[in-house]
């Protein structure tokens, strides 16, 4: 067995609605031809990985990106619902222009102070936080050993890095995460971790 556990931390590739900036969280947005496409240059990038198990939300972007990768590895893709995107309530389906006409200086507020601002009917990053961080020391532990993939989403994949590098929550938005692109992460068992690439 191996001394460490290998984490690739994906994101889906591009969805329908991303000119407009579409706040999509619950909201089950399939991959355009060019999400296709980035996740098939990602299944590319990770032909050669010793992947032993591949984890996806139950959204349809996140989970078709990871069967896309699977082929190549012959292995199941797990679904996770506690993987999903925050859900953002009733900015649900608003593009950028569209939330600020209707929550006005919202936005800037939420960027300003995540941890306090609370989405209408949404959930807050605290609260995201938590059901990401469980899902993924769940994973991490019960693959000790294992190269893993997680196919995720930009929000869930800057609480990870977050968690992952000690960093105030509050810094959440510090990380991009493009659309197809790459992180890894390797895990050792004195719980010492070493990033290897972000946003790659």
């Amino acid at each position: 067995m191996k001394k460490h556990s290998r984490l690739y931390l994906a994101r889906h590739g591009q969805i329908y609605g991303f000119e407009k900036r579409i706040m999509c969280g619950f909201t089950d947005t399939p991959l355009t031809p060019t999400g296709i496409l980035q996740m098939e240059r990602l299944a590319e990038r990770l032909r050669l990985a010793e992947i032993g198990v591949i984890y996806a939300s139950d959204l349809q972007r996140s989970f078709r990106g990871a069967q896309i990768v699977a082929k190549d590895h012959d292995i199941q893709v797990f679904q996770f619902a506690e993987l999903r995107e925050l859900n953002f309530g009733r900015w649900e389906g608003l593009s950028l222009t569209d939330l600020e006409e209707q929550f006005p200086g919202k936005l800037d507020k939420r960027m300003t102070n995540p941890l306090s601002f609370q989405i209408p009917e949404g959930e807050t990053i605290l609260n995201f936080s938590k059901r990401i961080v469980k899902c993924l020391n769940s994973i991490i532990n019960g693959n000790r050993g294992k190269d893993i993939l997680i196919l995720g989403h930009k929000g869930v994949n800057r609480v990870i890095l977050c968690h992952i590098l000690d960093m105030d929550l509050s810094k959440v938005f510090s990380f991009e995460q493009d659309y197809g692109c790459l992180n890894i992460i390797d895990f050792f068992p004195d719980n010492t971790k070493v990033v290897k690439l972000i946003n790659g």
